[in-house]
């Protein structure tokens, strides 16, 4: 009789290049997908319509591939600590594989649940998929965990990458006793996003699933990622990956990626070519950069790396903070950029450290408060990411050159020249001309004619202020 293993879906939503899921079809056919919807995480106050959104779509994706291949993937719903058993016992399952994760809730929740596991005499396997490089591997000559990112990315760079994992070509299913076994101890039908209790009724920037991902990875990568370097720093052209969210959830694996840019390299015909490609390397390391430190700094998720910033006199003004959500602080690339991420779950990176900037910067205000509505509505959001860009812009994280203060409207001359971006985002200031609506210098009469708020503050008066404050704690 085949041994049936459970395949504990989480962050892997996929069958292609999925490690964990590899080595247990090196074992068995018998492979059973699940998935648990954790109230942990979906009654948290940090989670966005959005990403439940693109979650569910990946996870009926993934179901379909499991069909394929014979199997299925069943949905539980509750605390994984006793669903996951439950399940197994029901199966008799001889063991239960799964992916690793960095993030501190997921590293306790999976040790708590191996554990029980373990007591009732199943078997726990698991394995790091959703890094090139597990934490712990890339250590600096004296064994210590990298802190700042170019060390990091000198010797990460240099060390071989895995080859991606073969994919099961088919798979044994639940017998009909047995289906109706798991429906009684609690296997239900994928739920909808309002049956969660979540309205998100916006087109999303990337389809969810599978599918999808490798369609827009083979997209970026013959449109866009020889000019990377150049294209990347400007919202509104289409020069990023859009993968974001697909790595997140494991939609698309990091070594199908990362074999895409060593193919492109071998076919590139210029040093531009393969300067933007060893770019996009480069921000493939970042992300893997970024949660090593969290595995290893798990207090990052709670506060400020440096514990000097713990003192920091914030002004947290709640006006000001709502006008930053809305995209009313008088800033147009500060307010295009937000209503960006209101109206479509998503920001583009360059406008991400333009906000973070003003917010922490010019507006004062606690850099907690913007991670926090960050994930509230990024249908991208990862912690690990999330975090380390904001502690990076708010100068409380692992960084060689902490203080870094952007103007908002020379980021907007730099980055968005002809101004499409902001007029793409507050139509109202589309008749303005070019220079006005990128050096904010409109009149009042203009802005009240438009319905545009006057600036909320003074970025040279706030950037002092700012300087001062920082110059104080340090003393």
């Amino acid at each position: 009789m085949t041994d049936l293993i459970l395949f504990w879906h989480r962050r892997d939503l996929r069958i292609s290049d999925n490690i964990g899921l590899s080595k247990a079809s090196e074992k068995s056919q018998k492979i059973i997908g699940c998935f648990c919807l954790d109230p942990n995480i979906l009654k948290a106050d940090d989670i966005a319509p959005a990403r439940v959104s693109y979650l569910l779509g990946c996870l009926a994706e993934l179901s379909k591939s499991y069909q394929k291949l014979g199997s299925q993937l069943l949905i539980l719903q509750g605390e994984p600590e006793t669903k996951i058993l439950e399940l197994a016992e029901a199966l008799k399952a001889n063991s239960i594989f799964w992916n690793l994760d960095t993030e501190p809730y997921a590293q306790k929740r999976d040790q708590r649940v191996a554990q029980q596991l373990r007591e009732n005499n199943i078997k726990v396997e698991t394995f790091w998929d959703q890094l090139l490089h597990y934490p712990g591997s890339i250590l600096s000559q004296s064994k210590t965990v990298y802190t700042v990112y170019t060390p990091f990315w000198k010797n990460w760079i240099q060390q071989p990458k895995a080859d991606i994992a073969k994919t099961p070509d088919t798979l044994q299913g639940l017998s009909n006793e047995q289906i109706e076994l798991v429906k009684k101890i609690g296997a239900i039908k994928l739920p909808t996003l309002q049956e969660l209790g979540f309205i998100w009724d916006k087109p999303l920037l990337l389809n969810p699933g599978e599918k999808a991902a490798e369609e827009r990875l083979d997209f970026f990568v013959e449109t866009s990622l020889s000019n990377y370097q150049e294209q990347r720093n400007f919202p509104a052209i289409d020069g990023t990956s859009q993968l974001s969210a697909a790595l997140k959830f494991g939609a698309i694996a990091i070594r199908t990626v990362w074999q895409k840019t060593v193919i492109a390299l071998e076919n590139s015909r210029s040093d531009e070519e393969r300067n933007s490609i060893k770019v996009w390397q480069q921000e493939l390391a970042w992300r893997e950069f970024y949660q090593h430190c969290l595995f290893f700094f798990p207090n990052l998720a709670q506060g400020p790396y440096r514990d000097i910033f713990k003192q920091f006199s914030w002004d947290n003004n709640e006006a000001y903070f709502q006008a930053w959500c809305n995209g009313k602080t008088g800033y147009p690339m500060v307010d295009a950029a937000m209503r960006q991420l209101n109206e479509t779950g998503w920001m583009h990176n360059r406008s991400r450290m333009i906000v973070a900037s003003f917010l922490t910067k010019d507006l004062i205000i606690n850099w907690q408060w913007g991670e926090k509505y960050f994930m509230q509505m990024l249908y991208d959001g990862d912690l690990a990411a999330n975090n380390g860009g904001w502690q990076w812009s708010a100068s409380s994280g692992m960084d060689a050159k902490p203080l870094r203060i952007f103007n908002p409207m020379t980021q907007a001359q730099k980055f968005d020249p002809d101004g499409e971006y902001i007029r793409q985002w507050l139509p109202e200031l589309r008749a303005f001309d070019t220079q006005s609506i990128l050096t904010g210098k409109i009149s009042r009469l203009e802005r009240l004619a438009v319905g545009y708020p006057e600036p909320i503050v003074d970025h040279h008066h706030q950037q002092q202020t700012f300087k001062q404050r920082y110059q104080a704690m340090k003393a």
